[in-house]
Order: C-alpha cells, then sequence, then structure tokens
C-alpha cells in the first residue's frame, strides 16, 4: 500500500515520518516548496533523535528517507491511501480531495485528520462518499500513541477495516469512534484549552503558571505550550468549529486572547511567536 499525505506542515510531515518508518511508500504534497523543505530537515532531524535514543536502526532512518517523496505536483499523488491534515477549512478539503479523485478514482481511501468538521459533511461533498473516512492523528503525530478513526454516515466497512489496519501497522493505538462533534478527544480536551484561556482572561494567574501547574501535575506540555505547537489558529479553529456545532453553547466559546494572538499572526513555534517567544 502506498501512502499519499496532503500538507507538509508539523502534523502532515510527522504522519509522513510514521508511515515511512513503517514500512510505506510514502509521497508527502504540498503547495509551497518552502513548505516542503522544512518538512524534510523536521524529518530528518526527528529520526536523527530516534537513531540517537536507540528506538530507530540506522538501516530502518535509511530506508525510510528512501521511501519518502516530497513533491508540490498533486498529479504525483497516486496513492491507495490519502490523509490530508491541511487547514481546518471544508472547502479547501473537498477541492483538495475532488481534485485528487481525478487522479486516483474510487479504489483510493481518502482520509482525513479533521479536529472538529463532520467527516459526513466532507463525504456528501465528495464524488466518492463511500471512501471517505477520518483518521485523527494527535500532535505531535510521531510521538502520539492514540488515534482516533471515524466513520462517516457513509463510510463502508472496508474503508474503515483499511485505516484501523493502517493505524495499528504504523504502531499506534486506534479507537473508532461516530461522528459527533470534537469525536472524542476534542471533545473533552477543549475545556483544557477553554478553561485555562478564562484562568488567563480573568488573570488569576498567567500562561506561565498555569503550564507550570499542568505539568507539575505529570503532563508533557501545559495548555499554552501545547497551543503554540500545534498552532495557535488552528487550535482557535477547532474551537470555532466546536463552538458552532454544539449550537453556540457558551463552554466553547473562543476566548479573545488567542484571538488576538491569531489576528497578530502569533501562531506560536511556526511563527517564532506565540504565548511564548522562539528561536527562529
Amino acid at each position: 500500500m502506498k501512502i499519499g499525505v496532503i500538507g507538509a506542515g508539523v502534523m502532515g510531515s510527522g504522519i509522513a515520518q510514521v508511515s515511512a518508518l513503517a514500512g510505506y511508500d510514502t509521497v508527502l504534497f504540498d503547495i509551497s516548496s518552502e513548505a516542503l523543505e522544512t518538512a524534510q530537515n523536521r524529518i530528518k532531524k526527528n529520526i536523527s533523535k530516534g537513531v540517537e535514543l536507540g528506538k530507530v536502526t540506522e538501516d530502518a532512518a535509511s530506508s525510510a528517507h528512501n521511501r519518502l517523496k516530497y513533491t508540490s505536483k498533486l498529479s504525483e499523488v497516486k496513492v491507495d491511501l490519502v490523509i490530508e491534515a491541511i487547514v481546518e477549512k471544508i472547502e479547501v478539503k473537498l477541492k483538495v480531495f475532488n481534485d485528487l479523485a481525478e487522479v486516483n478514482g474510487a479504489s483510493t481511501t481518502y482520509a482525513s485528520n479533521t479536529s472538529s468538521i463532520p467527516l459526513t459533511k466532507i463525504a456528501a461533498g465528495f464524488k466518492f462518499p463511500e471512501r471517505v473516512v477520518g483518521i485523527h492523528f494527535f500532535n505531535p503525530a510521531h510521538i502520539m500513541k492514540l488515534v482516533e478513526v471515524i466513520r462517516a454516515e457513509q463510510s463502508s466497512d472496508e474503508v474503515v477495516e483499511i485505516a484501523m489496519e493502517y493505524v495499528k501497522s504504523v504502531g499506534k493505538k486506534s479507537i473508532l469512534a461516530k461522528d459527533a462533534p470534537g469525536f472524542i478527544v476534542n471533545r473533552v480536551a477543549r475545556h483544557f484549552y477553554v478553561e485555562s484561556l478564562k484562568i488567563l482572561e480573568e488573570d488569576v494567574a498567567d500562561h506561565e503558571q498555569i503550564d507550570t501547574l499542568i505539568e507539575s501535575l505529570g503532563f508533557k506540555m501545559g495548555p499554552f505550550r501545547l497551543m503554540d505547537l500545534i498552532g495557535v489558529e488552528t487550535n482557535l479553529s477547532v474551537t470555532e468549529s466546536m463552538y458552532e456545532l454544539f449550537n453556540f453553547d457558551q463552554k466553547f466559546r473562543p476566548n479573545r486572547i488567542q484571538q488576538k494572538k491569531a489576528q497578530a499572526g502569533y501562531y506560536g513555534r511556526k511563527s517564532g511567536k506565540g504565548f511564548y517567544t522562539y528561536d527562529s
């Protein structure tokens, strides 16, 4: 089976990395050659670290790099399984899927890594609705073990099985979820961010204090460091989507502090500044 990953951001490059390390020929696509170059450097760094830690052999590392192809030509993404990890806008996702359908046809499985957009809605706008399924990795994809597989109303049993087997083959733990707002993890985790932002907004504590407290409880990252890693604007987009899907329930209300960060272009690690400042 050949894998195509659409979007060379942090999430997309992580998915491409685990796919290649699992033995799959993998094509990573992005319209930006700069994004592809950054992704290639990121993957090389991550795999090298795995070698240093003894988690990846030199041979496995070399093989993985040889299996990876980077391209800005969608026509070169002729694969058995596509996983899109692009912006959380349904019209963009549908445009890419429908363009890919012209390249791949009805035999390919089309998976979305969406955090919050209903899979049923994506499938409804796609040429082959029964071939759509959700494969939702968590950031950073090469480290986090859990992956949600989401069945749209239209998903065939075959594509769900393909998704489950793929997740297992890359060494991840899969959980099958129904197509409900936020699925499972994001529905629960949304308040991890929303309540932390409320605490910051009410000046109970600053973001560093909140992160330090949460991390002292055993979390690898506090909410603000994690938002910076995911992307402040991406995290905000998911919150806005969840807010709408839950009929504007106030417990999902987006926070002004996060909105201002996104408006200013302070996206976190990718931009060099978010809630924290990062070296370029």
